[in-house]
């Protein structure tokens, strides 16, 4: 490995790390790890973040999904019936997520809101 292709310290940012055998070393904070499961973490945390809907299909921005069951919905004097199509949904990335909702709508009737993935279907 040449200098320009060493990682920066997933611990401390550092770019300062070096390779010792198998692993990488940080200087600034004395983090050791290997890249190998490094890359295998990070494949875990993007498979993590992937969204899918109630069927376990993955789901993308832009995709047309339906509601799976009623939802009843605050302040609304009636809940979005199972079977409402909402069109043209955007994932909200997992740093943003307020109690686990991970779709961004409009839901003719009701307005925009945040559903969440396991209450709905690909359409």
């Amino acid at each position: 490995m040449t200098d320009d292709a060493l990682p920066a310290c997933p611990a401390c940012g550092s770019e300062f790390t070096y390779a010792m055998g198998d692993l990488m070393v940080c200087p600034e904070c004395a983090h050791e790890w290997s890249p190998a499961e490094a890359e295998a973490a990070a494949s875990e945390l993007a498979a993590a973040d992937e969204v899918r809907d109630a069927n376990g299909n993955p789901l993308t921005d832009g995709d047309d999904v339906i509601v799976v069951k009623d939802l009843p919905v605050k302040g609304a004097p009636k809940p979005i019936k199972s079977g409402t199509k909402v069109r043209g949904i955007r994932l909200v990335p997992a740093d943003n997520r307020v109690g686990g909702h991970d779709l961004d709508c409009k839901v003719d009737g009701f307005g925009a809101m945040q559903l969440k993935s396991s209450l709905v279907r690909k359409a």
